[in-house]
Parts: structure tokens; C-alpha cells; sequence
């Protein structure tokens, strides 16, 4: 996620991607939106366990992170807000997924 703009915005930014992805109504995608900003932060600060729907509509549970990292990152990678990055800790490199996709945390 970017930080160069106020969270808000990011928030909301994140809820029109997911109404235009998924067809659902604006608040039930805000919702999702502050849980995925939520998720984001926890991953900035800590180790979480999740799971997410992959492309193929298999179910993956993950451990990521994005504390302690920024070293490892390759190349300049142009953030998004469909998507979410995050350093697989099982995998030891940096995976993504859609953010409609996230099930739940751990």
C-alpha cells in the first residue's frame, strides 16, 4: 500500500476496486476494505497467518510478513490496490493475491 496518501483514502480507494472486482454494494465492500487495511498493518508489524483463495479456487493458508524485509526486495515493484504483497515465510519470497481473495486471519 502506498503511504504517500492519507489511509482514508487508501480505504476507499480499496473499496471501489473491490465493488468494481466483485459486483457487491458499496458497504459490504468498505467493510472488507478496513479489514484488509487492518490486515496490512498487522502484516507491517508482525507475523500473521492467513488464508486466501488462489486463481485455481483452491483455498491457501499462508504465513507472511512485510516486517523486516525491504532488503530482500528486488527491483521497484509498482504497488497496487487489487492486490496484496507479502513475504511468504514457508515459500521464502514474496507472494501475492488479490485483495477480493482474502478469507480470513488467524
Amino acid at each position: 500500500m502506498r503511504t504517500d496518501q492519507t489511509y482514508k483514502k487508501q480505504v476507499f480507494k480499496m473499496a471501489h476496486e473491490l465493488m468494481e472486482a466483485t459486483g457487491k454494494t458499496f458497504p459490504v465492500c468498505l467493510a472488507k476494505a478496513w479489514q484488509l487495511y487492518r490486515f496490512y498493518k498487522r502484516l507491517e508489524r508482525e507475523e500473521v497467518v492467513f488464508a486466501y483463495e488462489r486463481k485455481d479456487g483452491s483455498l491457501r493458508k499462508a504465513k507472511g510478513t512485510l516486517k523486516n524485509v525491504q532488503h530482500l526486495v528486488k527491483g521497484t515493484g509498482q504497488e497496487s490496490y487489487k492486490t496484496i504483497r507479502y513475504y511468504d515465510l514457508n515459500a521464502q519470497g514474496f507472494r501475492s493475491f488479490k485483495i477480493e481473495n482474502l478469507i480470513t486471519t488467524y
